[in-house]
């Protein structure tokens, strides 16, 4: 998928290969054909017009002899930043104001050429990982809507996963810079704490935020970390850069989790990507080492049931004593918790978390970089509106430790789900290792091509499952009927895994199979794979039989997708048949 990369925008406006108004009006032409798909994803826009006057200026300012390391780059903005002119939100229309002056990241890309598109949705007060706890609407994965885009930079990350700019910012105290990217495909890079200046950022947690970057890879990502970076006098958070770790050589090594800590909430397919990105990383010349993680999720869950939930509630106070309707009634529910947090429960977790912060630090002993799973899964939208808070804890596993325990992180794309929503991996290191991390996050990318992404979802894609058969449902077979009345469609003949056992039960009409998992010793068997609409799959399970069930069946390409298999009992009196390979060379030999 073709997408605007701010490297090569910026090349071609500075030599007058384009101008920054030809960049602009396709920029405004993209926003307005995406808005008959997903127009939620924006909450305030300049005009048109306002947009190439700004777009004009930067070409007089090349004209002029000035170089601009974002000559023309088209970029989106969080709504709770700061803009001059714009109204500010964070997603909550009482809580709005017109501020006069712009966020340093902000003047910063203005500065280097930058052109602003528009502010972008979010999960209300940057509270939320999923994006659908806004006002203004729920953006979704822009590769299937029916997922959530991840947050709380929503629509920052679909302005950027859609193509509609080069480049976004979002924000970043839980993983709302890393969870979006994960789902839409996308870089997203989130320095270390006091590294960009968060002035003129409405603050989530002060001591935590980091303003982040979402960009189509690790080069754009790059360039406008050299724009914004730099210590700023007018930032009480902001901090003179540290010296980071030296660059990695061509052999490194990465820190991963042992098995029993790896948590994907069943998501099968995510796990299989992780450890594919493993494979990428040992491809490039790294080195895995298992590490125990225990102390950073430790750290992790300070941040919702320890006092930081205060140090929210104190961003918006006010609004939460005086008009708490006006706020988002998840966000109140999590908000108001942080009024009974007491003083002395504060010291206790700030001494609490400086012994998870001790714990931590013995990781750097043995990796240079730490790799995890960005999101251990993905949800529906209606699902996290049916069960908001377990849902959004379980997408921050990952996440929730990194700026509490004062670290730097790049999250990079490692693949795609059957469903078409994107998975991600996050790169970890310490404070300033953020030239270590970007460069590192480049190999990545270089070492093999990148998974091709899907095509964008503008229609609403088909929800579907694939479903795998062995016996009387394959084509041709006598319940083969009962796939194509539903309109399931083919995807594949395949095997399972070497690790069933085939058996044929001798008192059923029509003569049906049983796959049994049995590990070692078992055999690969002849399948086919169907896909069908998640509701002509549902009334298809219904009409499974017993002794025979639909689970969960291992192809032999690692793949794992729904399928018929049995109860023990279905075994009693029925023959093994493994040795045939599959069910058409059974039925052939009795015939």
């Amino acid at each position: 998928m073709n997408r605007p990369s701010a490297v090569a925008i910026a090349a071609e406006v500075a030599s007058g290969v384009r101008s920054a108004e030809d960049v602009a009006r396709e920029a405004l032409a993209r926003i307005a054909a995406y808005d008959a798909v997903q127009p939620h994803a924006w909450i305030e826009r300049p005009s048109p017009e306002a947009v190439l006057e700004k777009a004009r200026a930067v070409d007089a300012r090349v004209a002029a002899g000035e170089t601009l390391p974002l000559a023309g780059v088209p970029y989106a903005v969080k709504d709770n930043i700061d803009v001059a002119g714009l109204p500010t939100t964070a997603a909550c229309p009482a809580y709005a104001y017109r501020p006069e002056r712009s966020a340093t990241v902000i003047e910063r890309l203005e500065a280097a050429g930058a052109v602003l598109m528009g502010k972008t949705n979010l999960d209300q007060f940057a509270t939320g990982l999923v994006g659908s706890r806004s006002p203004y609407g729920a953006p979704g994965c822009v590769f299937n809507r029916a997922y959530v885009s991840g947050g709380s930079s929503s629509g920052s990350a679909v302005a950027a996963g859609a193509r509609l700019v080069a480049f976004s910012l979002g924000t970043d105290t839980a993983g709302s810079g890393r969870v979006p990217a994960a789902f839409n495909n996308l870089i997203g890079f989130k320095p270390s704490k006091g590294r960009w200046s968060t002035r003129g950022l409405v603050p989530a947690c002060r001591s935590l935020d980091c303003i982040t970057a979402f960009t189509p890879d690790a080069a754009d990502a790059a360039l406008v970390d050299s724009v914004i970076a730099g210590f700023d006098p007018e930032d009480s958070w902001s901090r003179r850069e540290a010296v980071g770790p030296a660059p990695l050589g061509e052999t490194f090594r990465f820190a991963v989790p042992p098995a029993r800590q790896l948590q994907f909430f069943g998501d099968l397919e995510a796990e299989a990507l992780y450890a594919g990105a493993v494979e990428r990383l040992k491809a490039m010349g790294g080195q895995a080492v298992e590490v125990d993680i225990e102390p950073l999720l430790a750290a992790a869950r300070l941040l919702y049931s320890g006092p930081w939930v205060a140090e929210r509630t104190a961003a918006i106070e006010d609004l939460l004593r005086t008009n708490p309707a006006a706020v988002h009634p998840v966000v109140r529910a999590i908000l108001q918790g942080g009024f009974g947090v007491s003083g002395v429960e504060t010291f206790k977790g700030l001494y609490e978390l400086a012994d998870h912060a001790r714990a931590a630090e013995a990781v750097w002993g043995w990796a240079d970089v730490l790799v995890l799973p960005t999101a251990p899964t993905i949800y529906r939208i209606a699902e996290v509106l049916a069960e908001p808070f377990a849902l959004n804890a379980n997408l921050g596993f990952y996440t929730n430790f990194v700026n509490l325990l004062d670290m730097s992180a790049i999250a990079v794309p490692a693949g795609f789900r059957a469903n078409g929503t994107g998975f991600g991996v996050t790169l970890v290191g310490p404070a300033f290792a953020d030239a270590q991390l970007l460069a590192l996050a480049a190999r990545y990318e270089e070492i093999a091509p990148m998974p091709q992404a899907p095509d964008l979802d503008t229609d609403g894609k088909p929800q579907t499952v694939k479903l795998c058969v062995v016996g009387a449902h394959l084509a041709g077979m006598p319940l083969h009927w009962q796939l194509t009345s539903r309109a399931a469609r083919l995807v594949a003949r395949t095997k399972t895994a070497p690790a069933y056992k085939l058996y044929a039960m001798t008192d059923t009409t029509p003569l049906k199979p049983a796959l049994i998992h049995v590990g070692e010793g078992g055999a690969s068997i002849e399948v086919e794979v169907y896909e069908l609409g998640v509701a002509e799959f549902g009334s298809f399970v219904v009409e499974v039989p017993p002794p025979l069930a639909i689970g969960t069946v291992a192809l032999e390409d690692g793949s794992q997708v729904k399928g018929f298999v049995a109860e023990p009992r279905a075994t009693a009196t029925a023959d093994d048949v493994t040795s045939f390979g599959g069910w058409r060379a059974y039925i052939a030999s009795r015939s």
